[in-house]
């Protein structure tokens, strides 16, 4: 099972803070992981974002990044501040 998190814009817009996938096997990476949510269409287009961020097990990482059975990953719009 891997949890999966999303934050600011991203949980406004897919309405939901996170779930829980049980069939983890197929997600090699994080971006396999989010190409299966981008496939669920509608508003998960928004992870398609360029500028998305993501972590495993709270630390920062890129969509390159392996995945394992258990593991929490957390997708999030980029932050800026004046």
């Amino acid at each position: 099972m891997i949890r999966v998190q999303y934050f600011a814009r991203y949980r406004e817009t897919l309405g939901l803070d996170g779930e829980q996938l049980r069939d983890s096997q197929g997600f090699a990476t994080l971006d396999d992981l989010r190409r299966h949510l981008l496939a669920r269409g509608g508003v998960w287009e928004v992870l398609a974002e360029q500028n998305l961020m993501c972590a495993r097990n709270q630390e920062l990482c890129s969509l390159d990044e392996p995945l394992a059975e258990g593991d929490e990953v957390a997708f999030f719009p980029t932050v800026t501040g004046g």
